[in-house]
């Protein structure tokens, strides 16, 4: 049986390590499923993984899976929505998976089929230990505020939602039941936004966490605009400085290994790197997905669409 090696200081995942097993599929789905509810983060590490494997384990805990549009990444298996994380060599800034639109995953899986000689780690926040670390009187003032992500629509956007790339003000006003945004006409384009908690409750925590886009917003992609509160106003710097210079703080590394893989509830973690060397051959993959043993996100719209199979978001998108 693998060994399993709780989190410890400055270690905020179990380490769950191969004993004689060389796939990490030996491993019982309902161990993998406990440990992951109690801990949130899993490092599976001394097993033999290929994309095949890496597939499979994946899929058993999923119900349905998204295509991360985000540039820079390479298709590893098309059909599967398995690709590699961002190519690039920029460090990033902690974030949770595509938490700039309102499909975001569940949990995030990466494998690493060929380890960076080295730098190119990832590092791993848990973001109910962030919230805990805030100030009492910050932390209450970002609990009682929503979030707002608004973007400008393509045709492609409307047709997808409204079966029309150029809906009417009453169409607009009233999107079908299964989309997740609200529209209004800003001159010539159409805007379309969706509403989040600053701080939310994780699937499987009563701690309330930090899992939102700010971060990588402001210290990634230099984005000050966006997200703002949902009544339009701009988020203090001081807050998202304050977030940032906490999560530093209690922020670990998995340097990785050939063969890892890395699960991470995407409700309560989250994730980011150092510096990649460029042309060193790092290459990680990754596969986001909808858990099959947890109920769907309150925020979500009856029926989501990515829920039910292989999703792929109905525009290409910018950032990461």
């Amino acid at each position: 049986m693998a060994d399993l090696i709780p989190p410890a200081a400055g270690i905020p995942y179990l380490t769950i390590r191969a004993s004689g097993e060389k796939s990490p599929l030996e491993i019982p789905a309902d161990t993998i499923i406990q440990a992951y509810k109690s801990y949130g983060a899993l490092l599976l590490r001394g097993f033999t993984t290929d994309l095949g494997t890496f597939a499979r384990f994946a899929e058993q805990f999923c119900s349905s899976s998204v295509f991360n549009e985000s540039r820079s990444r390479q298709v590893l298996d098309d059909l599967r929505n398995i690709q590699s994380v961002d190519l690039g060599t920029a460090a990033f800034p902690l974030h949770p998976e595509l938490s700039r639109e309102p499909w975001k995953p569940d949990v995030c899986f990466f494998a690493c089929l060929n380890p960076p000689r080295r730098l190119g780690a990832t590092t791993v926040c848990d973001g109910s230990d962030l919230v805990d670390r805030l100030p009492p009187s910050l932390r209450e003032e970002m609990a009682a505020r929503r979030l707002r992500y608004t973007r400008h629509t393509t045709p492609n956007e409307l047709l997808t939602w409204f079966g029309d790339a150029e809906p009417s003000d009453a169409q607009l006003a009233d999107p079908p039941a299964r989309c997740p945004f609200t529209f209004r006409r800003n001159g010539d384009q159409i805007q379309r936004s969706f509403s989040r908690p600053f701080l939310h409750k994780p699937m499987f925590t009563d701690r309330l966490a930090f899992g939102n886009f700010l971060l990588f917003a402001r210290y990634g992609i230099d984005r000050w605009d966006f997200p703002l509160f949902d009544d339009g106003s701009l988020v203090p710097p001081a807050w998202t400085h304050v977030v940032r210079d906490v999560g530093d703080e209690i922020t670990a590394t998995v340097s990785w290994r050939r063969g890892d893989i890395l699960m991470l509830d995407n409700t309560r973690f989250l994730h980011g790197r150092t510096t990649v060397v460029p042309r060193d051959g790092r290459l990680i993959a990754s596969y986001f997905g909808y858990l099959s043993f947890a109920r769907a996100n309150e925020e979500d719209p009856p029926e989501a669409s990515w829920r039910h199979g292989g999703f792929w978001p109905p525009r290409p998108v910018s950032d990461s």
